[in-house]
């Protein structure tokens, strides 16, 4: 559906060696997987599968029928096996005998745990009974782009009968619930040879007899659609015709990064909220036509769309013929302020006595024309999520207002799922949000031994991290492990000189395009060198300065440019030395730049204050296991210095410590932790030395 598919159909993915052997429970779990491979056949999270399978029963030994169903909150594109609820068939069809009627089947979802199988914990979603009472054996139900585009056009049922015949039928909008299973259910009875059936504003359904003559089946009729589209809006002005001209790709990032920040600092007073960009062709098509506004106003016809997106985006004021950037951010504060009350308003218009209480009211999508789609949310990969949806529901706005007259849900009918009482029972059941959730930090010197702890420890409790290094091998390595471990979504490599002011300024630019901006700025990057005062060159002295005192000033400077722009304050960590306190021999360069480095951390606690952005230090010594530092001439210097051997250094280091102990990177990434999170909340201009000890090296 989207311009890039145009043209385009599903493959069948099926591969019958792979398959063969594979027992029932395995069949679904394979077709789940490659049904969920794609975004046009459904989003993440969306749509759900299920297969009745014969097992023996663990306390008689006889065989009984099971349904097997996706659980609540899987994705069927990434589900594992324990990703799938089980339950009697038997007692699922005894559920019929005890429903109250429609105004009463919201109970009946607390009567599905009496009906699972075999003790499992995997909590049964809504859908379970849409699933069990279509009588086959297995039953996929998927959110297709070309699909909905049918289901949300204003005369569905016609182009349903149009386009697939009695080969699959059509039930009016009815909320995913123990009723639409009965609908559903009467509907096989009624139509016997029927395949499958459209729901209006909402999907598809399909079944069969066999796993893969269901995905099969699941497939063709997609594909159908796809090709019908294609031939029905060929030649046709799509939203209207184009009313902008995209800008180019560099100039769509550059406003999405001066936007991103200021947007951010407005919808993060209660929560943190971390962004995420995309101007694909199909998001570009449709921020740059003339139907643009109409169509967002009318809101996302899917559930699962409006669950992910709220009912409508917010469209910044911005003309990509006249780009105005500072005219923008002057109207994006009403702008939000006005999406606010509009929210409120809706929320008053449809509220019942028993709903939950009003949520966060601001947009998670923002429409610019020519440039894009920004959306926000607590967490990177829901933000990117919403994103993917919101294209979903482009696509189906596409197709339903180029051969129809696209219709969003009702807005009652939104209202009562967005503030549904089992989807608060849902967001209920949520774990706290760890200490850094929705911060964003970049550690310069990422790739060494204190930036990779530190970016691993703050990446633990939820924050998203940018790395900036110079060597580009140890990043990419350093950047593979991290994503690992955390997820690709929450980390980010950028090559930086911090001695680059234009590279320093990119870095920050590029940030913001792909997180929304920055809360935690970890200056780490950092050399080392020794020689007595007469041997230092003066190459030598300013490369200390400019690395060391110089980088750290232009780091800072661009951070309080992004903090200020956000307005939420933030928190810059130096991670300077000991020797910035207390002086070593044959080390003049280095310790007097890491002193100046100290200093200027104190200048900038007293600038940030008042905007709520503190600034403290670590002071590390002696951290030779992983850092780069002693990986070249430093360690043999200072071993000279000393006069002991590489070996020996770190013992004599520990032994001249007050603790006798030796200090890690992991030492220094929980002292950084420490500054970066509310526990330091109270400190700005502050020391903390890891050193193990040196009194030397005491601030009072």
């Amino acid at each position: 559906m989207s311009t890039s598919d145009a043209g385009s159909r599903l493959k069948n993915l099926w591969d019958k060696a792979r398959a063969s052997g594979m027992s029932e429970p395995e069949l679904l779990l394979y077709r789940s997987n490659l049904l969920g491979s794609d975004k046009r056949v459904t989003n993440y999270g969306g749509g759900n599968t299920s297969a009745k399978v014969m097992q023996k029963d663990p306390l008689t030994g006889d065989l009984v029928e099971v349904l097997w169903v996706k659980g609540s909150g899987g994705d069927v594109g990434t589900i594992k096996m324990d990703g799938f609820a089980t339950l009697y068939m038997d007692k699922l069809r005894a559920l019929k005998g005890i429903y109250r009627g429609v105004e009463f089947e919201d109970e009946m979802v607390g009567y599905l745990p009496h009906c699972t199988f075999n003790l499992n914990a995997r909590a049964a979603s809504i859908d379970t009974p849409l699933h069990a009472y279509v009588p086959r054996k297995h039953v996929d139900h998927m959110h297709p782009d070309a699909i909905i585009a049918i289901a949300a056009s204003a005369n569905s049922k016609e182009l349903t009968q149009k386009i697939f015949g009695g080969e699959i039928g059509w039930l009016p909008w009815k909320r995913p619930g123990y009723e639409l299973g009965l609908w559903l259910e009467k509907f096989c009875l009624e139509n016997p040879t029927a395949k499958g059936v459209v729901l209006e504003s909402h999907g598809l359904f399909t079944w069969d007899d066999d796993a893969e003559a269901c995905y099969a089946l699941t497939i063709d009729i997609i594909n159908r659609a796809i090709a019908w589209f294609e031939t029905e809006t060929a030649g046709k002005a799509i939203f209207g015709g184009e009313k902008h001209k995209a800008l180019a790709p560099a100039e769509r990032r550059a406003v999405a990064a001066s936007l991103m920040p200021a947007i951010r600092g407005m919808i993060s007073k209660e929560a943190h909220m971390v962004g995420h960009f995309d101007d694909q062709d199909a998001v570009l098509q449709f921020v740059c036509a003339k139907d643009m506004e109409a169509l967002a106003a009318l809101g996302t016809s899917c559930p699962d769309h409006f669950l992910r997106t709220k009912i409508r985006p917010l469209v910044v004021d911005f003309d990509p013929a006249k780009p105005d950037i500072a005219a923008t951010l002057e109207s994006l504060a009403p702008s939000v302020e006005a999406y606010r009350k509009d929210y409120a308003a809706y929320y008053e218009r449809c509220k019942h006595p028993d709903s939950p209480a009003l949520r966060d009211p601001n947009a998670i999508v923002y429409l610019v024309p020519g440039v894009g789609m920004i959306t926000f949310a607590k967490d990177k990969a829901t933000a990117r999520i919403s994103g993917e949806f919101y294209t979903n529901a482009i696509n189906v706005m596409r197709g339903a207002s180029t051969v129809s007259t696209y219709v969003g849900l009702p807005e009652q009918e939104a209202f009562d799922i967005e503030y549904w009482l089992l989807e608060e029972a849902k967001l209920q059941r949520m774990p706290k949000p760890k200490s850094l959730a929705g911060r964003i930090a970049i550690v310069t010197g990422g790739a060494g031994g204190i930036g990779s702890a530190t970016a691993a420890r703050l990446l633990s409790e939820g924050a998203c991290v940018v790395l900036a290094d110079i060597d580009e091998a140890a990043l990419a390595a350093t950047i593979d492990n991290l994503a690992g471990r955390y997820g690709k979504d929450v980390v980010r490599p950028v090559k930086m000189n911090v001695t680059d002011e234009a590279g320093v300024i990119s870095a920050y630019a590029d940030m913001s395009v792909e997180f929304g901006g920055v809360d935690i700025v970890v200056s780490n990057a950092g050399i080392a060198s020794s020689a007595p005062v007469e041997e230092t060159s003066l190459d030598l002295w300013n490369r200390n300065m400019s690395i060391l005192s110089t980088g750290y000033f232009l780091v800072s400077r661009e951070a309080f440019k992004v903090l200020r722009s956000q307005g939420i304050g933030g928190s810059v960590i130096f991670i300077a030395s000991k020797n910035g306190l207390a002086a070593s021999p044959n080390a003049s360069a280095y310790c007097t730049a890491k002193a100046s480095e100290i200093h200027l951390a104190r200048c900038l606690a007293l600038e940030g204050a008042e905007a709520g952005i503190r600034v403290n230090v670590v002071n590390p010594d002696a951290v030779l296991r992983g850092s780069k530092i002693w990986s070249g001439e430093w360690l043999d210097q200072r071993a000279s210095t000393y006069k002991t051997d590489k070996e020996g250094l770190e013992e004599m280091y520990r032994q001249r410590s007050m603790l006798k102990r030796s200090v890690l990177p992991e030492d220094i990434a929980e002292a950084t932790y420490f500054f970066a999170s509310e526990a330091s909340a109270k400190s700005t201009g502050n020391i903390i030395n890891v050193d193990a000890g040196n009194v030397q090296a005491f601030t009072r």
